[in-house]
């Protein structure tokens, strides 16, 4: 497999089927409440929302709104598939971090908990992947068969 295959659709997973279904409950669990109860209400982003991006400092605010609320409520989308879930991780870790630290950087912490929460989430699929019962794992395959077959000819 290509190095940047390892990153775009990798990750060991579990050690077992019941750490992977471990794994696909965080995902379905995590990814729906980030796509549906956060980043559905932020496709397109209302001018509320991008005038707190600008408030946030960002230059382009309304460009960094529709990455903002795509990175909820599609990468939530990717992650409850399991497909592109390293990078889809990345970017709602990304986001996570912005509203921890700025948006709600001097509220109380549980103000700021949600994004604590789903922070956590993204960086342990971050490091593990999506494990054997998703869509990488289903690629992974493939990619695999298809470079074996290469080399059995």
């Amino acid at each position: 497999m290509k190095p940047y295959h390892h990153f775009l659709i990798g990750g060991a997973g579990g050690t077992d089927a019941i750490a992977d279904a471990g794994l696909l409950v965080l995902r379905l669990m995590a990814g729906l409440a980030l796509a549906f109860a956060h980043g559905l209400g932020k496709v397109p982003p209302s001018p509320g929302f991008v005038e707190t991006t600008a408030a946030l400092g960002f230059p382009l605010p309304g460009l960094f709104a529709w990455a903002a609320g795509l990175a909820e409520f599609a990468g939530g989308l990717l992650l409850v598939v399991g497909l592109l879930t390293r990078p889809a991780a990345f970017f709602v870790l990304f986001t996570m971090g912005v509203v921890f630290f700025l948006q709600h950087g001097a509220d109380p912490f549980a103000s700021k908990e949600k994004a604590f929460l789903f922070g956590a989430v993204a960086i342990c699929l971050l490091l593990t992947g999506a494990g054997r019962f998703s869509l990488d794992a289903l690629l992974r395959r493939r990619l695999e068969h298809r470079t074996i077959s290469r080399y059995v000819r």
